[in-house]
């Protein structure tokens, strides 16, 4: 563990970091939730623009409510009963509540606590690694925004610019210090991650006839590039490749997925990208005396 220099207790920080993390992990279900609502209805709305509809289309197809990441506040998806303060702390009131909504006693999901819970461990993981640091506000930032896009390509096969984009040109800017990476083998990262994607995606699509993947997937490991470098790209592919590949057959085997049925590969990246970026010299070595270099 790294040293946390003028900080006298590392517990305290580590331990705020961890409640933090899991305050962010609130958050990040509200992300999960309502941004691919968000982009849908604006999607809709561009449709409906193009076709030249009226205002009164518009408001049909049910966009006249205020819906973004604020608004409105949170309440039971079943009976719409607004949720109390008391009633929103990440894990515990889970715990308090017995997973049900406390008007209508309907089952909540225990993807929010989860969540709530991950995002908080591995806040700390991070601390852990990195100390008390520049580079440890921005790898938490990373991990959350990792976390949000996973669990939306799971429920959705989105990875919505609006998040990749962002974290794109963050890397960038960030290689300009050398953090995490140099600005050179950043710009290379960012390409050839890209690249190194959607030629596998055109290969597949010619001899198949069929997407193997999506363009968000390009988008991904091009934002890994760039916070990473160039060097970390052989790592990250094959990482998500073998874990995508044992997870997938073995979803199969066990009757859980359809052969024809597509498997999102955001959250495979979102993993070895998540290593690569704590651990990413160490296996890196690893690979290099396997090879005997």
């Amino acid at each position: 563990m790294q040293s946390f220099g003028f900080l006298d207790n590392p517990f305290a920080y580590i331990t705020l970091v961890g409640i933090i993390g899991l305050m962010v992990g609130s958050f990040l279900n509200v992300v999960i939730y309502r941004l691919p609502i968000m982009m849908q209805r604006g999607w809709r709305k561009d449709c409906i623009e193009y076709l030249g509809l009226d205002a009164a289309a518009y408001q049909e197809a049910g966009q006249e409510e205020t819906f973004n990441l604020l608004l409105p506040l949170s309440r039971c998806p079943y009976c719409q009963t607004p949720i109390k303060p008391y009633q929103n702390i990440p894990v515990l009131s889970y715990i308090l509540l017995k997973g049900r909504c406390s008007a209508c006693h309907h089952a909540i999901s225990a993807r929010y606590p989860i969540i709530e819970a991950l995002t908080g461990l591995l806040s700390v993981i991070v601390v852990w690694q990195f100390g008390f640091s520049g580079q440890t506000f921005f790898a938490l930032v990373l991990t959350w925004s990792l976390i949000a896009l996973s669990f939306i390509d799971i429920e959705h096969q989105l990875l919505p610019d609006s998040i990749t984009l962002p974290l794109t040109w963050l890397g960038l800017l960030l290689s300009l210090w050398g953090w995490f990476s140099d600005a050179h083998a950043s710009i290379i990262g960012a390409i050839a991650g890209y690249l190194l994607l959607w030629s596998v995606y055109q290969v597949f699509k010619l001899a198949t006839g069929k997407e193997g993947m999506g363009f968000g997937d390009f988008k991904l490991l091009a934002m890994f590039g760039a916070w990473l470098g160039w060097q970390y790209l052989p790592q990250i592919v094959l990482l998500s490749s073998l874990v995508g590949a044992v997870v997938g057959i073995g979803m199969i085997l066990l009757g859980n997925l359809e052969r024809s049925k597509p498997i999102p590969f955001g959250p495979y990246l979102a993993i070895a990208g998540w290593l690569a970026l704590l651990w990413g010299k160490a296996i890196n070595q690893f690979y290099f005396n396997i090879a005997g270099l």
